[in-house]
């Protein structure tokens, strides 16, 4: 979305990124070029991802401990970090420098996650911009923020302060070992080029957009570059479901006049269960609700659940049914975050890792949703959590709603084009 809403600003923009997303840059009307920067992989539904040797063993060890509880699952996140926290840079560095021989941008765009393309664009000192497609708090400046630390928690995740003491020790071992790993490999290929006080906090010295409201109480940002809130990355027109789901939402409204959207994500979509408890509380609580769940490699398993009242798909056109629902479940990514924010669509957040407990508390703090604890989700309760959003009234998220639209995807181009001529 950001490249394209760049290339109508007036940019000749080249998308470069792994093979299996070329048709994003064919959606946006923009170039191509390959450039793979780390090994995992994530197309669509990510256990259907073909992925790199051992990746595929590090999502089932994740989404295992997401049945443990929020903190084992942080835990394994920042283990699988430390064994893995820079993959391939030199060759992430040889493979930038060749494309920039070969077709020389004046500037760039940098997925804040992509430590490696960073890394090599500072040591390279080529202008760039950060694109955070997190939590802003994934750039921590507080003295006490660590990355893989939820800076805020929402009331129904609360670990006991030993768990907490455990992950801030893992999270620290981490921001010191890639903080040492960026030194020295700085210190190896651009000894000219300055070394970061904290290599999480490393970003563009010019301008960093965040996909993200702009909320009074987020916590402090690093100094320096400026900040684009890009409130969301959704189109900025009417979205389309197609055919197939303009029926069904008919069919299913004919059922239940409410609708609700249950979606988990990519990597989340594999817990089943919850899946399960949240459409049967659902059904249970709101005789005047429909359902459509997006069931990831658990469709076949759930379709069982199939009916008048529901309907089951392995993926939907989530950005386009948002705005034909009454409600949703997610599980706090960012996306869905800002989506639901952009369609005005309340929502239940199951966090269950990453900055999921950060975008839940906001959500909860900001009136947008609600939250509880997959970990000890109860049918029942999910049901009764659902129905107060179908009939709370919606004025705060009326006003958050305002506030993301004045931003939005095109003003976000033409600021960073601003920022960055």
């Amino acid at each position: 979305m950001l490249a394209g809403e760049l290339r109508a600003a007036g940019a000749e923009v080249t998308f470069a990124c792994a093979e299996g997303f070329a048709a994003l840059a064919e959606a946006a009307g923009v170039a191509f070029a390959p450039l793979t920067v780390g090994r995992n992989a994530n197309t669509g539904i990510a256990r259907r991802t073909v992925q790199a040797e051992g990746e595929a063993g590090r999502l089932e060890e994740f989404l295992e401990a997401t049945r443990d509880g929020a903190v084992p699952a942080l835990l394994v996140q920042a283990r699988h970090r430390r064994a893995d926290m820079l993959a391939e840079p030199e060759r992430v560095l040889e493979e930038l420098r060749a494309l920039h021989a070969r077709h020389p941008a004046d500037w760039y765009v940098v997925d804040q996650l992509s430590y490696a393309a960073t890394l090599a664009l500072h040591c390279l000192d080529l202008p760039y911009a950060t694109f955070c497609p997190g939590h802003p708090s994934y750039l921590p400046a507080e003295p006490g923020a660590l990355f893989g630390v939820p800076y805020a928690w929402p009331q129904a995740v609360r670990p006991t302060a030993a768990d907490l003491q455990t992950l801030r020790g893992e999270a620290q071992a981490n921001d010191f070992s890639f903080t040492a790993l960026f030194a020295r490999f700085i210190a190896r290929h651009a000894p000219h080029r300055p070394v970061p006080r904290r290599a999480f906090a490393l970003c563009s010295p010019h301008a960093v957009v965040l996909n993200y409201p702009q909320l009074d109480w987020l916590p402090r940002r690093p100094e320096g570059p400026a900040y684009v809130f890009s409130g969301h990355l959704t189109p900025t027109g009417t979205l389309d479901p197609g055919p197939f789901w303009n029926a069904e939402v008919v069919r299913l409204r004919r059922a239940g006049p409410r609708l609700v959207l249950v979606a988990l994500g990519t990597f989340l979509s594999a817990r089943g269960d919850v899946l399960e408890s949240v459409t049967r509380g659902i059904l249970a609580e709101r005789p005047d609700t429909s359902v459509i769940l997006a069931a990831g490699d658990q469709a076949a398993a759930l379709a069982g659940l199939a009916g008048p009242r529901v309907a089951v798909a392995a993926t939907v056109p989530q950005q386009a049914l948002l705005r034909h629902v009454d409600a949703m479940v997610h599980h706090g990514g960012n996306n869905s975050f800002t989506e639901c924010l952009a369609a005005g669509v309340p929502a239940l957040v199951l966090p269950f890792s990453s900055d999921q407990f950060s975008v839940a508390h906001d959500a909860e703090r900001s009136g947008a949703g609600l939250c509880l604890d997959p970990h000890r989700l109860d049918p029942k309760e999910a049901g009764r959590a659902v129905s107060a959003l179908l009939d709370a009234p919606g004025d705060a998220l009326e006003e958050l709603r305002g506030h993301v639209h004045a931003h939005g995807p095109r003003r976000a181009a033409r600021e960073l084009t601003a920022l960055m001529a």
